[in-house]
């Protein structure tokens, strides 16, 4: 980042912001990728690394190209802004793939030329050369490029030119009066240019082979047909590089734009904006939205229907007023209650460590979500991913949906050991059960000691002999107080218990659902939720790159 700034500061002014264009650009286009169309994010990735290949290159040099077709004069018209006889012109050009390429100014640019792909037997020094002073004091800092033909019918010169056009930072387009409205140049290279235009110049060269009254009217007609282009504003200079006419005016325009040295920014600037536009339209202008909490609510609950929780919760209060009752009711009848079966232990949720290490621990016995459970979760998703999507453009919405449901296939999986690790709290009785479960014995068995006590009297009795005294308190003798006390107190205590018990089982099924759906939350936190805020995270990094690229 701080190579990019620096030499974006070297290249324009210190107020300038290329260098935080390009960075944006390339954060889009990383954040975008696979999410869009992967030319559009090719392209802007392409645009994004040789922008900051140029920042990091001489800021001296303008790389100026003359770019035509064949028979146009491009060549002469390069020689005549030269000044030397480089360019081999007409049938005498070679037939070759490679550019030309003359240098005012040679200091600084050899690392630019080899970033441009030059060969060093096809790169002049123009100050080496016997010239005038003025007049390379006027183009010191210019790289002169002549491009071969772009309609040539050589695969190679078709490819030299575009990746030159790409490169340079100043385009000359050399038009022939006989095909200045050749298709062939306006859709492939002036029209998807439109954005150039600061960047651009236009030549009619031959213009010596025009009759005198008709060259004003055709200079009009090339910036109509400019215009239509999208290049309104461009500059058209007829000149006849055979008679040298217009080629001072020419030369002053390079010369100019190259000393106001905001030639390579604007061009720059115009990659990155163009490139930031097109991925722009893939990815959509509006803002990252927000998860709703009402939907995201929606989607837990549907998550806690289709992991059993409700049956969860139920056998939590049923567990616990089983445990509590049989623990507080009268020991003669709590114990048939053992004969019940736990329901928890049922669910395999209460096994202790034994069973754990034979079923797994994330393995239970709640049934498995029901069709109608199955469908109310993906309708939840679906619901949630649209929610999002809505604005978008349609390649992120469908990001954003295959995101939604592409951890969908673990979702029982992870439900089960969701439930199986929760900590519903019905393991233990309550902390009152055991008192009162002291208290039923010590009646149970004041009831046991009245009994044997009045056995003994009763037998006492029969065998005729001498009758013990026998305590009373009040008009009860102590042993019919103590076993119809025992009995008595024992089941009134077994039924007061039973409300405490009830209330007790509520408030551990109430901490085992908020328990149970917390756990659950989590689980549709990872198979959706993340997901979807992955994709909004790169949404907004794609959003701010591409404000800071079109800034």
């Amino acid at each position: 980042m701080t190579s990019l700034l620096e030499g974006a500061k070297k290249l324009v002014t210190r107020s300038s912001d290329i260098g935080a264009r390009v960075e944006g650009l390339e954060r889009a286009a990383e954040a975008a990728r696979g999410r869009v169309d992967d030319a559009v994010v090719d392209e802007a990735a392409t645009v994004a690394a040789r922008a900051a290949g140029r920042l990091k290159l001489s800021a001296d040099h303008t790389v100026v190209a003359l770019a035509g077709a064949t028979g146009s004069g491009k060549s002469s018209t390069f020689n005549a802004l030269s000044g030397l006889e480089l360019a081999a012109v007409g049938v005498r050009r070679p037939t070759t793939s490679w550019a030309t390429a003359v240098v005012w100014g040679k200091h600084g640019a050899e690392e630019l030329l080899a970033w441009l792909g030059i060969p060093a037997r096809h790169q002049v020094t123009r100050d080496s050369m016997l010239s005038k002073a003025d007049e390379d004091a006027e183009m010191r800092g210019v790289v002169l490029l002549d491009l071969p033909d772009h309609d040539s019918t050589e695969v190679s010169h078709h490819l030299e030119v575009e990746r030159l056009v790409q490169l340079a930072d100043m385009l000359v387009w050399v038009l022939d009066p006989q095909k200045y409205a050749d298709a062939a140049i306006h859709d492939r290279f002036l029209k998807p240019l439109a954005g150039h235009r600061d960047v651009m110049l236009v030549v009619l060269n031959h213009i010596d082979t025009v009759p005198e009254d008709r060259r004003a009217g055709m200079v009009d007609d090339v910036r109509r047909l400019l215009e239509a282009d999208g290049l309104a504003g461009v500059p058209v200079v007829p000149v006849s590089a055979r008679y040298g006419w217009g080629i001072d005016e020419l030369r002053g325009l390079v010369a100019q734009r190259v000393a106001e040295k905001k030639v390579t920014r604007s061009r720059l600037e115009a990659d990155v904006r163009s490139a930031a536009e097109r991925l722009e339209q893939a990815v959509g202008t509006g803002k990252a939205p927000t998860l709703s909490k009402e939907r995201v609510a929606a989607l837990d609950d549907a998550f806690a229907d289709a992991a059993g929780v409700p049956t969860v919760v139920k056998a939590v209060a049923d567990s616990t007023r089983l445990r509590a009752n049989r623990a507080t009711g009268w020991p003669v009848t709590a114990w048939f209650s053992r004969l019940k079966p736990d329901p928890l232990k049922r669910l395999h949720l209460d096994l202790g460590t034994a069973g754990k290490e034979l079923t797994g621990t994330a393995r239970t016995s709640v049934p498995k979500a029901t069709g109608v459970q199955r469908a109310r979760v993906d309708t939840e998703v679906r619901a949630l991913a649209d929610q999002v999507g809505e604005g978008m453009a349609p390649a992120w919405a469908g990001a954003v949906r295959a995101a939604s449901v592409s951890r969908l296939p673990d979702i029982n999986d992870r439900l089960d050991r969701a439930v199986a690790a929760t900590d519903l709290g019905a393991a233990r009785i309550p902390a009152w059960a055991g008192l009162v479960r002291v208290l039923q014995y010590v009646l149970i068995i004041s009831a046991l000691v009245g009994a044997g006590w009045l056995a003994l009297l009763a037998l006492g009795s029969y065998a005729r002999l001498p009758e013990p005294p026998t305590p009373e308190v009040g008009a009860f003798p102590l042993p019919t107080l103590l076993l119809l006390g025992g009995i008595g107190l024992g089941l009134l205590l077994a039924l007061v218990c039973r409300w405490l018990v009830a209330a007790t089982a509520r408030k551990r099924a109430r901490t085992a659902d908020k328990r149970l759906r917390d756990a659950i939350s989590e689980v549709s936190g990872e198979l959706v939720v993340a997901p979807i805020e992955a994709e909004l995270a790169s949404y907004a990094a794609v959003r701010e790159g591409l404000t800071a690229a079109l800034r």
